[in-house]
């Protein structure tokens, strides 16, 4: 999900001195207005992928609109069986004081189609229309990686974006795709070092680096989750440690077992902190990384979900399968998203190395009480949640994306994975 930036313009369309963003987190926090709109990648389910195509809803979050929490506009692909999954802004918080620079383009990778979108939201922020489409060739031809995924905003005005695999849906390479920031226009791969499975990145321009994270070959998890695929070394647990001049690979960190399938990554906001944290997905962990009084990097396990012991699922053990992880401006709290067991948790992250858990809500999950699921042991729980219905309508599928409003005060979830994994885990949903 994405919010509109309003620093370019006043609410009465005035220009102001500034350009997009703010100076700090913290001002974004104290001085960021109450979002009005959201940006959500809406994605077709399964069965219906070759007949329609994904949408770009544009949702009215404006307490004091009439249409207060409905979609207002869809802007649909002109392509089937895209796969939109993340999206990005094509300038970012540096580039604050540029008064030439706007917060007005949303890019919006395909996972499956490897096709790049980039949508105008500035013209008429309620109603997004397609600026330019990179088709698929010149990714592949261009760059030789395939399933783009995390778009960030560079400071020198490009805009990077983290590749899976390769053009072939392979790992035999992964990479990071530049963006010219005014044409979008394709300019080269960013890395200099060669590896083999990519999924999402985060950068810290004060300490020179960037880290990125893995998943698996996209012609692995297209197919679904297999466990056997696991066994099989096909899914991901390193940490890729990247000099950010130089985009070069100096350090790996293996995190093994316990930090399998390492997907969203995140530095804390303070840019003279050296620590962030990474979500585990398949061992359900949260690591923290940081760099070290020798100048080197290492990771601890800092929290662990514990599976639940279940009968009637597709194993004894029930991960919670850790989706997203979002970290408040203020660097106090850590948001994350267990799909399968359907919770999303918070944790006072003030102590770095001994989160604290202090908020927990079930928003759907495999283990609501009047389901096909019995859990016969749980660490943590002593009764099964009881299912959610919002104005009468049950919630189907579990919390996965998440995004926090500047002020902390307000969480926005969505339901989807992958359309794949979400008629495999949630039929009902995909229904």
């Amino acid at each position: 999900m994405a919010t509109p930036d309003k620093s370019k313009k006043s609410s009465s369309g005035s220009k102001c001195c500034k350009g997009p963003g703010y100076a700090s987190p913290k001002e974004a926090m104290k001085k960021g207005p109450r979002e009005k709109i959201l940006y959500m990648p809406c994605i077709v389910p399964q069965e219906q992928k070759k007949l329609k195509a994904d949408y770009l809803a544009t949702i009215d979050v404006d307490p004091d609109s009439q249409t207060y929490c409905k979609v207002i506009h869809r802007l649909v692909m002109p392509f089937l069986e895209d796969e939109l999954h993340h999206s990005g802004w094509n300038a970012c918080s540096s580039c604050h004081d540029d008064p030439t620079k706007a917060r007005n383009k949303l890019i919006l990778p395909a996972l499956n189609s490897d096709r790049i979108y980039v949508i105008d939201v500035g013209a008429d922020p309620k109603q997004p229309r397609i600026h330019k489409i990179i088709e698929p060739d010149d990714v592949h031809s261009k760059t030789g990686l395939g399933a783009p995924h995390t778009s960030h905003c560079l400071a020198s005005g490009e805009v990077m974006i983290s590749c899976i695999g390769d053009a072939q849906g392979n790992s035999s390479k992964s990479g990071f795709i530049l963006l010219d920031g005014e044409n979008f226009d394709i300019l080269e791969n960013w890395e200099k070092s060669h590896i083999s499975i990519g999924y999402d990145y985060w950068y810290q321009p004060r300490y020179n680096v960037m880290i990125s994270t893995e998943w698996g070959p996209p012609r692995v998890w297209r197919s679904g989750f297999n466990i056997q695929h696991v066994a099989e070394g096909m899914y991901g647990h390193s940490l890729h440690i990247w000099d950010w001049s130089t985009h070069k690979e100096i350090q790996t960190i293996d995190l093994g077992t316990e930090g399998a399938i390492p997907l969203e990554i995140r530095f804390l906001h303070d840019p003279d902190e050296s620590t962030g944290y990474v979500g585990c997905t398949l061992s359900s962990a949260i690591f923290r990384f940081f760099r070290t009084a020798k100048g080197d990097w290492e990771a601890e396990k800092v929290i662990q979900v514990p599976p639940k012991k279940v009968e009637g699922w597709a194993m004894p053990d029930m991960p919670g399968l850790i989706t997203d992880i979002v970290v408040s401006l203020d660097d106090k709290f850590l948001y994350f998203s267990n799909w399968i067991h359907g919770d999303i948790r918070q944790y006072n992250i003030t102590d770095r190395s001994q989160p604290r858990l202090v908020g927990q809500v079930f928003l759907g999950g495999s283990v609501p009480l009047d389901g096909s699921v019995k859990v016969i042991h749980d660490e943590e729980l002593k009764c099964q949640p009881k299912p959610v219905f919002v104005k009468g309508k049950r919630l189907e599928g579990g919390p996965q994306m998440i995004q926090l409003s500047l002020d902390g005060k307000r969480l926005y979830v969505t339901n989807s994975l992958y359309s794949v994994w979400d008629q495999q885990f949630y039929p009902e949903m995909s229904k």
